[in-house]
């Protein structure tokens, strides 16, 4: 009974990790500052593409977990296949209906910047508390990581600025937001995930999801 109750609170943080997250998203794209790379890629793919947004992150998705699962030979756990589709999902319904006024002027837009800078992080920090599976690009940079050893900060940049450049090439918005967001992403996802690990992971038991999902 106990084991059941976790579960089902592993999958409410989940899912609520996942809908702040991309709630968080959606405000950088709104701010209109200019948005995290992969967002640039994103949004420059739904650019020349009769593509969504969220089916570009979806589409994406599905691109990296079939090289992550063919690399090592398995099939990737639930919780990385839901977190492509529902954040896909979360970002195109937050896009129609934002929940706020439109931002005008710098201080606005700014105000929304950081905001969705936080939500992202700790969304990010809630879901990965849930011990259900890392999102495909989280995934890509571990298997990367553990296959060929490279450095897992080297790997992250350079699938970044590769998101970036392609994005940038297709018209996605880049700015001082995207700056913004580079640098201030990693302190505050750090932050979120000390923070959900202590008072939401380890009632959940690290682990116990997986035993489940495997």
């Amino acid at each position: 009974m106990i084991f059941l109750k976790r579960l089902v609170c592993s999958w409410l943080v989940f899912f609520l990790g996942i809908a702040i997250m991309s709630y968080g998203i959606v405000l950088t794209i709104i701010a209109n500052l200019g948005v995290s790379p992969w967002d640039v890629f994103h949004i420059g793919v739904a650019k020349v593409t009769p593509l969504t947004v969220g089916m570009v992150v979806q589409m994406t998705g599905i691109l990296i977990i079939f090289i992550v699962s063919y690399m090592i030979k398995r099939l990737p756990q639930i919780g990385t296949i839901l977190n492509m589709i529902f954040v896909g999902l979360f970002v195109d319904f937050f896009l129609m209906y934002p929940l706020i006024v439109l931002p005008i002027g710098y201080l606005q837009q700014f105000i929304v910047l950081i905001i969705g800078i936080l939500l992202f992080g700790f969304g990010a920090g809630l879901y990965i508390s849930s011990h259900l599976g890392a999102g495909p690009r989280d995934g890509l940079v571990l298997v990367l990581h553990s296959v060929r050893g490279w450095p897992v900060s080297r790997i992250k940049t350079v699938m970044e600025i590769s998101a970036l450049i392609v994005g940038l090439i297709l018209g996605g918005p880049i700015g001082i937001g995207t700056v913004i967001i580079s640098f201030t992403i990693g302190p505050v996802l750090g932050f979120s995930l000390v923070f959900c690990e202590s008072h939401i992971g380890k009632y959940l038991g690290e682990g116990q999801a997986h035993e489940v999902i495997n």
